[in-house]
């Protein structure tokens, strides 16, 4: 037997059914589909309408997709991480509420916040549970419900975002497949450009905040773009030359879907051909800590057993990074 390895075994995920379309923030903001196409790639997002369902509602969903399509027990999960910006409260956490949803009795359970880096984040996480050779059935679930914390009123970020989950499941590996390296950074300085500032410890939500809309997340775009593309780009870089890959070995670039011209400047600055990036932000928009697992979702039938995958992500904090994983399975549809 080789040395054991974290693998991606199962993919999940849910999208709300209301479908919030470019045509529609026609009516709410001064914009239009050219406008927000042209500067974002997206033409709609998934928005989750119902009263009283939160984040761990779309968590709950994609994890029974994953249950459903593996054909697992969820008594054999160890543990279930839920990486959200948009918790369904400051406490309890939203990871242990869906843990016992989902009947996963025997699992421990929490949530991480990384803003749109927590699903990459969690892949390290999930990864080292794996490799400690403590467990062996580790569920990482990437969900936001990010229409909670955006104003639409404000042009600047209600284009832009969208709620959803997708949920993956990490077992051990012996054949050299699943998790290879990461490059994971943050840097605190870069938290003034991108933030949902108030409710937490530092800033009180008040009557005098909320009249003002202080309860909504707030970025400053130029900043925010500028160092998405070099960090995510830099870090792809670095992985690559960590293992002695070239472009040519790369099949798939898996990258946070926060903006159409980000994620094409990334892939012309480390010269990846179009065919092997994973697109859908045209689709859901940014869904902040859903979107690699969306993406794997919505690619796994053409995903083959060995490909080599790189995720890149850059959020809030600032928070980035890449991974490079070997896909360990081919997909039955």
């Amino acid at each position: 037997m080789g040395k054991i390895s974290a693998a991606i075994t199962a993919v999940g995920a849910y999208v709300p059914e209301y479908v919030l379309t470019n045509q529609i923030l026609e009516t709410l903001v001064d914009t239009n589909d050219e406008w927000i196409t042209s500067r974002t790639g997206i033409k709609e997002r998934r928005i989750l309408k119902e009263e009283g369902k939160g984040t761990s509602y779309l968590a709950i969903k994609a994890a029974q997709d994953l249950i459903d399509k593996k054909g697992i027990d969820p008594k054999t999960i160890e543990l279930v991480i839920v990486a959200t910006a948009t918790p369904d409260m400051k406490a309890a956490s939203t990871a242990s509420f869906t843990a016992t949803e989902i009947g996963a009795t025997n699992a421990f359970s929490f949530d991480m916040d990384a803003a749109c880096s927590g699903f990459l984040y969690g892949m390290s996480v999930a990864t080292s549970y794996i490799e400690s050779g403590r467990y062996k059935n580790v569920l990482l679930i990437g969900a936001d419900k990010m229409s909670s914390i955006i104003n639409y009123k404000d042009r600047a970020t209600c284009i832009i975002f969208g709620d959803g989950a997708g949920a993956v499941l990490f077992e051990p590996n012996d054949e050299g497949l699943g998790f290879q390296d990461e490059y994971l950074r943050s840097d605190g300085t870069g938290r003034e450009f991108l933030q949902a500032t108030y409710g937490g410890s530092s800033y009180a939500l008040t009557p005098e905040i909320l009249e003002k809309g202080g309860q909504y997340a707030f970025q400053e775009g130029k900043t925010v773009f500028k160092n998405a593309v070099f960090n995510m780009a830099d870090a792809t870089f670095k992985i690559l030359e960590r293992n002695n890959l070239t472009i040519e070995d790369v099949n798939w670039l898996a990258a946070h879907q926060a903006n159409k011209r980000i994620i094409d400047a990334i892939a012309q600055r480390i010269e990846l051909e179009e065919e092997k990036v994973m697109i859908n932000i045209h689709k859901y928009g940014n869904t902040t800590s859903a979107t690699l697992p969306l993406l794997l979702n919505d690619y796994e039938s053409q995903l083959k057993k060995g490909d080599k995958v790189i995720f890149a992500a850059f959020g809030g904090g600032f928070s980035w990074g890449a991974i490079y994983l070997k896909w360990a399975y081919n997909s039955v549809n």
